[in-house]
């Protein structure tokens, strides 16, 4: 682990924040599985890292409940169901769009599941490769809008003014003539409940 890792980790701490470090995705995936009980519900939001990991599948196979609104087939009421039963399951998985060196996490949501399941879960599970590590909170907020929402809104297809070229277009970005994905942010300071929040860092680069 380098002086970088250790010095993250450090200032999670300090934020109450479990800070953990493994070197590939799986070791990561593992960790997950052994710190989610089987008999646990586990939530999650829409994350390319979680899809790198493949931590989802694992978790239906050996039989966890798992409140998956990404399950093909399904109805969009039965999806939104899912994401407001999600959120306050008993674990939740995310990914951050950003951290910054100081420990601050940042998160973008369109429908709000995700900035209320990492808000209000019982236990909180963040998965971020050290690709997602910025100086500072003002970099990681720009990093989150700028770098990351026009390349998901590219993933999945979403028509808003930065899909073309990348350039966020925030002052004309809104409804009905725009699907915005960046419609909410949740920045974590801190954290009050001791072990509730676990950061999991990946030195191997995952999601955007």
């Amino acid at each position: 682990m380098d002086t970088r890792v250790e010095g993250l980790i450090a200032c999670l701490e300090k934020r109450n924040i479990h800070g953990l470090y493994y070197a590939d995705r799986a070791s990561a995936a593992a960790k997950i599985l052994e710190i989610i009980p089987v008999e646990a519900s586990v939530g999650l939001c829409g994350s390319l890292t979680l899809d790198q990991l493949g931590v989802v599948r694992l978790l239906e196979l050996r039989g966890s409940r798992v409140f998956n609104q990404y399950k093909p087939g399904i109805s969009r009421e039965e999806n939104l169901r899912l994401r407001m039963e999600g959120a306050v399951a008993d674990y939740y998985l995310a990914s951050a769009n950003a951290v910054s060196e100081k420990g601050e996490l940042v998160f973008f949501s369109a429908y709000g599941n995700r900035t209320s399941g990492i808000s209000s879960a019982r236990n909180v599970i963040v998965v971020c490769g050290m690709n997602k590590i910025t100086p500072d909170i003002g970099q990681a907020l720009k990093r989150a809008r700028d770098y990351v929402t026009p390349l998901n809104c590219k993933r999945l297809n979403w028509q808003t003014p930065c899909f073309q070229d990348g350039i966020c277009r925030e002052s004309v970005c809104f409804s009905p003539e725009y699907k915005r994905m960046c419609c909410q942010t949740l920045i974590i300071e801190s954290e009050v409940n001791q072990e509730r929040l676990k950061v999991i860092l990946t030195g191997e680069a995952l999601g955007f």
